[in-house]
């Protein structure tokens, strides 16, 4: 009775986890869509996740013009850039991490920094340094290929 009940945990899990990258997938063409671009097109293979704390997209929009995009979301600020500033998942995951330390510092040698601007600065670090830590880490990235 245990092994089926284990195998109900793993498909369990596995349901969990599909519906949460169906989420973040949902999310993704939201913030786009807010930015004023329509997603077309994903291209899987190259998409990554770990869920529940992030997923990294590559989409292609139609609208307003056909570029594809690397878009990354989870439990951290949604945040985009145009896939030539990445040759990968891996590459991209590396961009967002410096691009957010990059914009952290900037924000908090601001002479009107008030609370929330540095609270967000915070995250942005707290995220930068986590999403470094995956681009560093071969296992996640065997496991992911």
């Amino acid at each position: 009775m245990s092994e089926q009940s284990g195998t109900v945990d793993a498909a369990t899990q596995e349901a969990q986890r599909t519906q949460w990258v169906r989420e973040q997938f949902q999310k993704a063409n939201r913030f786009l869509a807010e930015k004023g671009i329509v997603p077309a097109k994903v291209f899987a293979e190259e998409c990554r996740y770990l869920a529940p704390l992030v997923a990294l997209w590559k989409l292609e929009s139609s609208m307003p013009s056909k570029k594809t995009y690397w878009v990354i979301g989870g439990e951290l600020p949604a945040d985009f850039v145009e896939a030539s500033a990445a040759k990968d998942a891996r590459d991209a995951m590396r961009h967002f991490s410096l691009t957010w330390q990059m914009k952290a510092e900037s924000l908090l040698q601001s002479r009107s920094l008030d609370a929330t601007q540095e609270k967000f600065a915070r995250l942005l670090i707290s995220r930068a340094e986590s999403l470094y830590q995956l681009h560093s880490d071969d296992n996640f990235w065997q496991q992911q290929g």
